[in-house]
């Protein structure tokens, strides 16, 4: 159990039979009347996103996550295929379980899966990775760093802008979290 005073962004409680992260919280003391903490939730699941009050102090259940570090090894069937490394435990995966991490997801890469009660809810992706373009404009000589940008498919499909001087056949650093160029990779 949690207390609602204890929450800070980031923390996942059981809430109606599912689990919610903490996106936002305000504790409010009014000058009249008790205090009370005002909350954006966001569940983890579902992704979407609400407002809800508790009352100061009020005690929660608090979800316990358990994290596994996991190799992708292939897809069948629309499914993805995991493998635990130390146990060689086969975990199968959605493409709605992944949603949009899936985007930057390739064969032999590792990531956080991200379970409650035994059940997976998310995948956890590196914050940056390394991929290969496939396809872009091409480069023109006199193209510089900081005359713009254009639109690259990776190999796993994702799409980013990469700056004018970058070709195809070279790998480029990728932010997973914003989608944002942030490099050559040697």
């Amino acid at each position: 159990m949690i207390s609602s005073n204890d929450f800070r962004t980031g923390t996942t409680i059981e809430l109606d039979g599912a689990v919610w992260r903490v996106v936002e919280f305000l504790h409010v003391k009014p000058g009249k009347g008790s205090a009370f903490v005002r909350t954006k939730l966001k569940a983890v699941v579902s992704g979407s996103v609400v407002e809800k009050t508790f009352r100061a102090g009020e005690m929660l259940p608090q979800a316990i996550l358990e994290k596994s570090t996991l190799q992708h090894t292939y897809m069948e069937t629309g499914d993805y295929v995991f493998m635990d490394m130390s146990t060689y435990e086969e975990t199968r995966l959605t493409a709605k379980q992944i949603g949009d991490s899936r985007k930057y997801l390739k064969e032999g890469m590792e990531v956080n899966v991200v379970s409650w009660n035994d059940k997976p809810l998310e995948v956890e992706l590196p914050n940056s990775v390394v991929l290969e373009i496939t396809e872009t404009d091409p480069g023109l000589k006199g193209d510089t760093a900081t005359g713009g940008t254009k639109p690259a498919i990776l190999e796993t499909g994702a799409q980013v802008m990469v700056p004018l001087f970058i070709s195809v056949g070279e790998k480029i650093k990728v932010d997973t979290r914003n989608d944002s160029y942030l490099g050559r990779e040697n």
